[in-house]
């Protein structure tokens, strides 16, 4: 086995319990580090696609001669333990971990069944899209995204280091947590806000044409992760039940206030809806940017462009040519036009330089 540059090793030889969306993308990533990827899913179509996407080659019917340096359960929370179980009796693997995004319930399932957790690390990546399947899976899914390892004191050394290589040879970046802190965690930051999510998604149900007519990025922002395959979420909030609980009372106490205060109309109550905006501020503030750490302040340039063909590579191309790395890019169409409004995240000090760019080249920058 391969060493990365933290001295983990990287296994050669990896079998993926399950093409979904996370258990494809990490075998295209494994095999464009040159490992050798075997597949397996009930699902027949799902297996045929990720082959056929080059994601490894379907692990043949019957009993596995040579055990694969790890196993990756790609997996549903309720599966993991039941599918550890039976991959561990099958010698599928000398090492084994799973991607689902609830810990504690899994592994106390794990040792209940008498599953040997001396040779498993519960694991998660945490990355992900509003699509599911292998359609969806994408090599760098998992490029600087965190990787939760969840290893409990039976857990073998060469174990915890073969998980490790895995997530840091798919480009993700381990961290070591305790599964329960895991799970308190995930509620917060993943879980809740995908039911917040859908909460708001559902009002649009009974939305008229002129309120859809004038929905604009800010409702699709909020509702994106809301066109997630539901089947999948109940089984992740089934898992992780009491912490997602937690947060979704204090979110509706939060609600609550603000919409009693709302009704009240006074000065005092407006004061004390603009204190929850503001703590929204901080906190929306403290999520870390895209190379960990503050989150970088940075000046946004608008672009009307046309909805034709090779428009996007040309501006990219100009801010190549300016210099200037775009750090995030939106969209906001202009619904019933053929054009729309790109915003281009940028430092503040090269704003300028790449609006003086763009015009050059003919494009409409405001401002």
């Amino acid at each position: 086995m391969d060493e990365d540059v933290d001295g983990d090793a990287a296994p050669q030889r990896i079998i993926v319990v399950g093409t979904g969306l996370i258990g494809t993308s990490i075998a295209l990533a494994m095999r464009e580090r040159g490992a050798e990827v075997l597949l397996t899913d009930r699902d027949a179509a799902a297996l045929r696609l990720a082959v056929e996407l080059g994601a490894g080659d379907a692990l043949p019917d019957g009993a596995n001669a040579r055990p694969a340096d790890l196993a990756v359960l790609a997996v549903p929370p309720a599966a993991v333990a039941v599918t550890l179980l039976d991959a561990q009796k099958r010698g599928l693997a000398t090492a084994y971990t799973d991607v689902a995004s609830v810990k504690a319930l899994p592994l106390q399932q794990a040792a209940d069944l008498g599953c040997d957790l001396s040779s498993f690390v519960a694991g998660h990546p945490l990355a992900g899209s509003e699509r599911s399947g292998p359609s969806a899976a994408r090599a760098d899914l998992f490029l600087g995204r965190p990787w939760a390892l969840c290893a409990t004191p039976d857990a073998a050394p060469e174990t915890v280091a073969a998980v490790r290589g895995l997530a840091r040879a798919c480009g993700a970046m381990p961290v070591e947590v305790d599964a329960a802190e895991h799970d308190r965690a995930v509620a917060l930051v993943s879980h809740a806000p995908h039911v917040v999510s859908a909460a708001v998604a559902a009002r649009l149900t009974g939305a008229d044409d002129v309120a859809l007519g004038l929905s604009g990025q800010g409702v699709r922002d909020v509702t994106r992760i809301a066109a997630s395959d539901p089947r999948l979420w109940i089984g992740i909030l089934s898992a992780n039940s009491a912490p997602v609980a937690e947060v979704l009372e204090a979110v509706a106490t939060d609600l609550a206030v603000a919409a009693s205060l709302l009704r009240d109309g006074s000065d005092e109550a407006a004061q004390h809806v603009a204190d929850l905006l503001l703590r929204g501020n901080a906190g929306r503030s403290r999520i870390p940017g895209k190379h960990g750490g503050d989150q970088p302040a940075y000046a946004t340039v608008q672009v009307v462009i046309p909805d034709r063909p090779g428009e996007l590579a040309m501006i990219f191309q100009a801010a190549g040519i300016a210099g200037v790395n775009i750090e995030d890019v939106t969209i906001e169409h202009s619904p019933g036009r053929p054009l729309g409004v790109l915003e281009l995240a940028v430092v503040p000090e090269a704003a300028e330089r790449l609006a003086a760019e763009l015009r050059a080249r003919g494009w409409s920058v405001p401002g």
